[in-house]
């Protein structure tokens, strides 16, 4: 009703009335059994089911992923460094504590990953891509992808996520974000700094190439971090 402004539902309300329709949609299978995967329902609405996502649409895979990244991304979207309005609405009254339940919760998921996204695209933009994400790019002063997130890009622990089986235009919104200063990380934010030296074009072939890659020989994330790291990167060095 116009002039009528309604109580914003607390986040645990929120977080049920999220999950009502992957509730409904599962309706003929039981509730989990475990306590923990119940209160994560509510993630499977966008994330889905049990946070393995799919190779279309826009929302990322969050299970596998490593517990630090996962963590520093709960604290981002709670203290306004990451803007999703239902993501924050979610965690803005959660302990630190509980965000990192959250996240050990879906780091300790190990399932199966969608087949390539993309299929098709043109020979000089994959090759683009492949040459950004292997090697990078001297000239630019931009590192190989794979020097921070892995050799098999599947992420490097405890906080470096994987970058394969993720949608198209989730990579590409994400590089848009850093490159307008809608997504930060912890200072230095040294993928802000890499999206504003790549251009449109060479971010465009990233996201091609790495939607383009099947998942093979496990997808666990690397444990030997870079030393040195090619640049320095808060989100590395946060949970030192």
């Amino acid at each position: 009703m116009p002039g009528v402004r309604f109580p914003r539902l607390p986040h645990r309300l929120l977080a049920v009335a999220l999950a009502l329709p992957a509730l409904a949609a599962q309706a003929a299978d039981p509730l989990p059994a475990d306590p923990m995967a119940r209160r994560m329902l509510a993630c499977v609405a966008c994330h889905g089911q049990d946070g393995r996502a799919t190779n279309q649409g826009y929302f990322p895979r969050i299970a596998g992923k490593p517990a630090g990244y996962l963590y520093n991304q709960l604290l981002h979207f709670r203290e306004g460094r990451r803007i999703n309005a239902t993501m924050t609405h979610l965690v803005e009254h959660m302990s630190d504590a509980y965000l990192r339940d959250i996240a050990g919760y879906f780091a300790g998921l190990d399932l199966p990953y969608p087949a390539p996204q993309t299929a098709g695209a043109p020979p000089a933009v994959l090759a683009r891509g492949e040459q950004l994400v292997r090697v990078g790019d001297a000239a630019l002063g931009v590192p190989a992808c794979a020097s921070c997130h892995g050799a098999a890009m599947t992420g490097i622990q405890p906080a470096l996520p994987g970058l394969l089986g993720l949608p198209r235009d989730y990579l590409l919104g994400q590089f848009g974000a850093w490159r307008n200063g809608l997504r930060k990380a912890s200072a230095p934010d040294c993928m802000g700094e890499i999206a504003r030296r790549l251009s449109p074009e060479d971010v465009s072939a990233m996201a091609v190439w790495l939607s383009s890659q099947p998942v093979t020989g496990g997808a666990a994330p690397a444990s030997a971090a870079p030393d040195p790291w090619p640049m320095r990167c808060g989100s590395a060095e946060v949970l030192k």
